[in-house]
């Protein structure tokens, strides 16, 4: 039987027992909650015999959970978000390094930690948006996001967001910190209002006419041309969009991922569980569940994500740039950037 619960009852209340000794178990803690999820975790069952018990919630509170629960803790698998949260949960001693040929020869190693405790298994990329009728000369790089021409120009989240801290990782990864900073104090003096909302709220600024510019993850704008979203009518009409770098680095990829908890109870199935998730078809329920890009080459796109185009994706490390995130935050402190 599964077993689905948000953390915030869990943390309420005893949370419903999952089981760590039998065989055929797996137990999942995950940020994730697409209905595409659903077909994703009863292929796997159908497949293996194995029943996924899940344990939904935030990021991060599913990480505290785990930490807190310590050598007891029955998670098997830990999958969330951004590179900051797996860097995170690895920082936090709750994940443990696999060793997979399954997974060395399907996810590449950009995608990978350095010390394989967690992995990418589906992709997204930081793009610049503009108002074509307002903005005759869009950025077509990051750092052109800094140049004093976009004065008054651009929307984007606050600092606090991981999206943000990723992407300053990455320049602190290409730029060096000196120069990284620099370009960070140029974006926010470039801001046309205070950060605030979310990606999409990033897009319905540039629809209001409170921005020309804005910088937002691809699933957002998918998302709107997928389906109808409050405030962006016929986004192909009023939003034009920049895949950065092209010339240079290329445009930078995040991702949602999953490492083995350290303490996993069903360590063989949680294994298991991460090699399935690198197959052909679990690619694209996991990936096009929201309108993201496979981690694995040659696996289909949702359409929505194939009207945005084709680009050269920045294949830096996001190891490495996982570990420029606490300097990333402090610069953004220092810097007043909201």
């Amino acid at each position: 039987m599964k077993r689905s619960t948000t953390l915030a009852a869990a943390l309420l209340a005893c949370a419903p027992a999952i089981a760590q000794d039998q065989q055929g178990e797996l137990n999942l803690y995950s940020s994730r909650h697409y209905d595409s999820d659903e077909r994703l975790y009863s292929d796997f069952e159908d497949q293996t015999g194995i029943t996924i018990n899940r344990i939904e919630g935030d990021a991060d509170e599913l990480i505290a959970r785990m930490e807190a629960e310590g050598r007891n803790s029955p998670a098997d698998v830990l999958l969330t978000v951004d590179t900051s949260r797996l860097e995170r949960a690895k920082a936090a001693g709750i994940l443990q390094s696999v060793d997979s040929d399954v997974l060395e020869r399907r996810i590449p190693d950009y995608l990978q930690d350095a010390g394989n405790q967690w992995f990418g298994f589906s992709q997204r990329s930081r793009v610049i948006f503009y108002n074509p009728e307002t903005v005759e000369n869009p950025p077509l790089t990051y750092e052109a996001l800094a140049d004093p021409a976009y004065e008054g120009m651009i929307c984007i989240r606050s600092s606090t967001n991981v999206y943000n801290q990723t992407l300053m990782a990455a320049m602190i990864e290409h730029l060096g910190e000196d120069e990284a900073r620099s370009w960070a104090e140029g974006v926010v003096a470039n801001l046309a209002r205070s950060p605030q909302g979310g990606d999409t709220d990033q897009l319905r600024g540039l629809v209001s006419g409170e921005c020309d510019i804005a910088v937002a993850n691809t699933y957002y704008f998918a998302r709107a041309l997928a389906s109808d979203v409050d405030g962006l009518p016929d986004p192909e009409d009023s939003i034009a969009w920049v895949f950065p770098n092209q010339s240079s680095t290329g445009a930078h990829m995040n991702l949602s991922g999953g490492g083995v908890a350290a303490n996993a109870p069903n360590r063989e199935n949680a294994v298991r569980f991460l090699e399935y998730l690198s197959s052909d078809s679990a690619q694209e329920y996991f990936s096009g569940g929201n309108n993201e890009y496979p981690a694995v080459s040659g696996v289909a796109i949702t359409d929505a994500v194939a009207r945005m185009g084709f680009f050269r994706p920045d294949d830096v490390s996001l190891s490495a740039v996982a570990e420029n995130i606490p300097q990333a935050q402090r610069i953004f402190n220092e810097i007043g950037w909201e």
